[in-house]
């Protein structure tokens, strides 16, 4: 049997240290939004001369006074993806096509055009907020109904520790955050339930068979118990996230990177931040009984 309770207040305390680094990254950097979110324009273009790179074509750009502009290879050499801010000018788009053909010639194929107003990307934003407000609110309501309410502060813990350091790696490493990455978080909160939940009914059965067995130990046992599946469960998912994020193109490479840290810290929390909750509010058998009297 692994004794994860030994390193109970350890990973605690490496848990409260990443939780804090990340709130001061998302309070003092913030997060990198895509157009998504902040609005502007998305243009995906192909070229068929090889010799045009994106420092180039960067340069070009930039002479037009687009504001930010950003440009970046896209699955291969002769695709590039194009952002810049929101362009008063409604013809910019035919006055970006003039000019790259006298630059470069009649070479480039705009295979897509996206545009996003400041209004929608607002709109946007606040509509991300509070869904994942929404699924968090939910899932305690849940757990305390399902389980008791101790249960439900530990499945919110686990919860609120791998949104919060997700969104934190996100903000140190600078990645877009758009409506895929929100999509992202969304299933790590139903994955981290998922996991917390088959633990939890593990504790909780094993709370009515052992009634001699303090909580440490207890959770412990349920631990080891459900380690198999958890494991399983984790790699499987581990195996498909990688290959998607090596395999499945530049456009799902932020959602793919996301549903990593998410599975990964899922795993955990629900290991040392869910059932530790647990410990710290000293949940017995008569806790249990008394919920269900």
């Amino acid at each position: 049997m692994i004794p994860f309770n030994k390193y109970y207040n350890q990973f605690n305390f490496l848990s409260i240290s990443l939780v804090v680094v990340s709130l001061l990254f998302l309070i003092f950097k913030g997060l990198n939004f895509g157009i998504d979110f902040k609005g502007g324009t998305l243009i995906e273009l192909r070229s068929s001369d090889t010799k045009i790179n994106v420092s180039s074509l960067r340069e070009n750009l930039k002479q037009m006074n687009l504001g930010d502009v950003s440009v970046k290879n896209f699955g291969n050499q002769k695709d590039f993806l194009i952002k810049f801010e929101n362009s008063d000018n409604k013809n910019i788009i035919e006055e970006i096509k003039k000019s790259l053909d006298n630059s470069f010639g009649n070479n480039f194929n705009f295979r897509r055009v996206e545009n996003v107003g400041p209004k929608v990307s607002s709109e946007l934003l606040k509509s991300g907020i509070i869904a994942i407000s929404v699924a968090l609110l939910l899932m305690l309501i849940y757990i305390w109904i399902r389980f008791e309410w101790q249960f439900s502060l530990g499945a919110i813990a686990a919860l609120f520790h791998d949104v919060t350091v997700t969104l934190g790696l996100f903000s140190l490493l600078g990645l877009e955050i758009n409506l895929s990455i929100i999509a992202a978080v969304l299933t790590i909160v139903g994955y981290s339930m998922n996991d917390t939940v088959v633990i939890f009914d593990r504790v909780r059965e094993n709370l009515r068979k052992y009634s001699d067995i303090k909580i440490f130990e207890l959770t412990n046992i349920s631990i080891n118990e459900t380690l198999s599946r958890t494991l399983i469960t984790s790699v499987t998912t581990l195996l498909a996230l990688l290959s998607i994020f090596f395999f499945g193109g530049e456009i799902l490479k932020g959602f793919s990177l996301a549903m990593i840290f998410g599975v990964i810290f899922g795993t955990y929390s629900s290991i040392y931040i869910a059932n530790t909750v647990l410990v710290r509010l000293n949940v017995s058998q008569k806790t249990i009984i008394k919920e269900e009297d």
